[in-house]
């Protein structure tokens, strides 16, 4: 029997549901947690931490800006900038919340020129790291540094010493956010993100200098200086491969219905071959990006270029700051523009217009076919083979103007005649292919501080350059060292001595004014005392040390020279990278040219140089000094040690103790001169350290850099000992 009734029906209903649950009730989070939320948001990586940090810099109009991260920026992102600093009063709200200096109401968004607005980025670091600001503003005697930690300072500001401008330490990045910082433990992915952004910066603000090193280097993986030109930049920061092959690219639309823009840029041509677009993209000079852009660009290229070539293509777009809304994206990395589609349909057929025009000509790199031995020994039977296509003739060549030597082929060298020695190469020569590409990276001779004296100075020694000697100088090969001091170049047909002396003298002083202000460093593993070494030299330069009379006037000379150098320490640290610390100890030095060192024995010199030679008075007589100067200590002057080859050998020999007269043999005992390898080895490691150097380090920088001077034409720097015409009509007459 059923039981319908209406207290059945509702037990069954209520067995087969569940008893609904009460709503969740909804509750404010605390500020800790709506702050570290919102620091995810804003510092997803690294990279972001220090693109916030950049353009607060470059808003505080600063010419120099150096980055230095350790561990990928987990442990350390160090930003520093010469701009306008903090004032002391604004210290305390500084990493809070919303506080800006760049707008005051909504409205400003629209007419917005500064990169940052929101006032997020330094509070949100502080929430997820610790952060120390060390700042000082224009007439300020001393500076100031202050630790913040979620958002408030964590003690007063201190007194200190600091240098223009602001320095911003963020250390231990994510560390109360565990997941996110277990995900990022490839530092070399982050740290190649972060020289990635520094390189698109600089090529667009090239009125400012950019470096990015990892902690604790020396060498800069990011070294941009104030260039001249946008191509100069991009030349400087991606190389010459790139440069040469981009062009030019404008539009200026002034289009009454709302789609007014102006852009310029350059553009790869189809010589240009990669496997990744590389876009970099200014709106409003704020570095953003744009996928639809990208691929309307990649849609042109791929009927242009290889199926498996991408462009590289930089773009700087200006259009009214009202057409544009900044504020859609936690990093500002992409905004949104008023009349996207047509203004990217305009760029497409421009992009598309301009590589039509300049696709009638393509250049392909040719590949050279290295010989092997047995090629060279092959039977006379063999026929030749030719390189050149069938139905083409060869130019024939007079053989009294046929250049016999190639700076590619060894065999064209005096050392493939010469027996080689029995000892060791030096330990410090590294691999050929290291110095080509650390000079390569040093093509762009433009790396100089914006200063009119040093600008001067470089406008002379352009002024002064020889044409003839330049062409020379660019051409020519070098055969090998005549002696101590003259090295055999090969220029067309003629054969000269060139004095290296000279010619390393010349490049390094120019080297030194066109790097002015933007050297890398040899750290000195034990500073040396000043007064020491100056005392050294003068010492060297008497050789009356009996008297002592003269040698208090030395010591004497030698303490007002150490104050002098120390009372210059700042200019010569800032401007030639001579650091001086406290207790008056030379502890670093500039390098000038990449993987050369100077004969550090002829240090005590220089430093006396430093302090009797330099006019200190005078600005532009002051920097020439000072360069001529550090080019006369890194010139490749001829070892102290004597040449160990021919007749120099006998300053390493010494009495054996055998040999010395012995009274019961009357004193006729017959002496034994005895090597003193120890000095011999290092006499030898020295002279052949400097001669490799001559080859592969002066000599290919001089084709790069050099601008002989006028001078030189007659001073005796270059003299022609042979030319192969006249040697023709000799033989002739034979």
């Amino acid at each position: 029997m059923i039981d319908d009734s209406p207290l059945a029906v509702e037990m069954e209903v209520e067995g087969d549901f569940p008893a609904e649950r009460e709503p969740p009730k909804i509750q404010r989070l605390e500020e800790s947690v709506v702050n570290r939320i919102a620091a995810g948001e804003v510092i997803q990586r690294p990279v972001s931490a220090v693109k916030e940090l950049v353009e607060n810099s470059l808003d505080a109009d600063s010419s120099s800006i150096s980055v230095v991260v350790k561990d990928g920026g987990l442990k350390l992102i160090q930003v520093s900038d010469d701009g306008h600093g903090v004032r002391l009063e604004d210290l305390p709200i500084l990493c809070e919340r919303h506080t800006t200096s760049k707008l005051t109401k909504y409205e400003d968004l629209f007419s917005l020129s500064s990169m940052g607005f929101r006032g997020e980025a330094l509070a949100s670091m502080t929430y997820v790291a610790h952060v120390t600001v060390t700042t000082i503003t224009k007439g300020q005697i001393h500076g100031y540094r202050v630790s913040y930690r979620d958002g408030v300072m964590e003690n007063e500001p201190k007194a200190c010493a600091a240098v223009k401008g602001t320095q911003i330490s963020v250390e231990n990045l994510f560390y109360n956010m565990i997941a996110r910082r277990k995900t990022l433990q490839n530092s070399a992915d982050d740290y190649g993100k972060i020289v990635d952004l520094l390189s698109r910066l600089a090529i667009h603000h090239n009125n400012v200098s950019f470096s990015c090193r990892k902690h604790g280097a020396v060498k800069a993986d990011v070294h941009s200086v104030v260039a001249s030109s946008r191509l100069d930049s991009i030349r400087s920061v991606y190389g010459v491969s790139i440069a040469k092959n981009l062009m030019k690219v404008e539009i200026s639309s002034c289009d009454t219905s709302g789609c007014a823009f102006d852009m310029q840029g350059f553009i790869s041509n189809s010589n240009y071959v990669a496997k990744k677009t590389i876009l970099v993209l200014f709106i409003n000079d704020r570095l953003v990006e744009c996928s639809a852009l990208k691929r309307a660009i990649e849609i042109v290229y791929a009927a242009t270029l290889p199926k498996a070539s991408k462009p590289f293509v930089y773009m700087s777009i200006n259009l009214p700051r009202e057409h544009v809304d900044v504020n859609i994206h936690p990093t500002k990395k992409e905004v949104s523009l008023l009349n996207q589609e047509i203004m990217i349909e305009m760029i497409q057929s421009e992009v598309e217009l301009k590589l039509r025009n300049a696709n009638d000509t393509r250049t392909f790199q040719e590949q050279k076919v290295e010989y092997i031995q047995s090629t060279l020994t092959s039977s006379k039977s063999d026929p030749p083979v030719s390189p050149l296509l069938s139905g083409q003739k060869t130019q024939k060549i007079p053989v009294n103007k046929m250049v016999r030597t190639d700076s590619s082929d060894p065999a064209g060298r005096l050392h493939a005649y010469l027996q080689p020695k029995p000892h060791n190469p030096p330990d410090k020569i590294c691999s050929l292919s290291v110095v080509r590409s650390s000079v390569r990276q040093r093509r762009n001779p433009r790396e100089t501080a914006d200063l009119s004296s040093v600008q001067e100075l470089i406008a002379g020694v352009d002024s002064c350059c020889h044409p003839g000697l330049l062409e020379t100088v660019r051409s020519c090969t070098y055969v090998g060292m005549a002696d101590d001091v003259f090295a055999l170049v090969q220029y067309n047909t003629h054969l000269y001595l060139a004095n290296v002396v000279n010619l390393s003298k010349e490049l390094l002083y120019q080297q030194t004014l066109r790097r002015f202000a933007h050297f890398n460093a040899i750290q000195l593993s034990d500073p040396a005392p000043l007064s020491e070494l100056i005392l050294l030299a003068l010492q060297e330069e008497d050789l009356d040390s009996g008297n002592d009379t003269k040698d208090h006037l030395k010591e004497r000379i030698a303490e007002m020279n150490t104050e002098l150098l120390k009372e210059k320490a700042e200019l010569l640290e800032e401007y030639f990278s001579i650091y001086i610390d406290s207790n008056r100890n030379l502890s670093r030095l500039p390098v000038i040219l990449d993987q050369y060192t100077p004969d550090m024995d002829r240090v005590p010199e220089f430093l006396l140089c430093l302090g009797n030679d330099v006019d200190w008075e005078d600005e532009k007589t002051c920097f020439q000094g000072v360069s001529a100067a550090i080019g006369n200590f890194y010139a490749m002057h001829p070892p102290l040690l004597p040449n160990p080859s021919g007749d120099g050998i006998r300053f390493y020999t010494k009495r054996s103790e055998s040999s010395q007269e012995k009274p019961d043999l009357g004193g006729n005992a017959e002496m034994e001169a005895v090597l003193d390898q120890d000095l011999l080895a290092d006499a030898e490691n020295a002279w052949s350290q400097r001669e490799w150097s001559i080859q592969h380090v002066l000599f290919p920088s001089m084709r790069l850099f050099l601008k002989p001077p006028a001078s030189m034409a007659s001073n005796g720097t270059f003299v022609k000992v042979a030319s192969l015409e006249k040697l023709y009509k000799i033989f002739e007459r034979c």
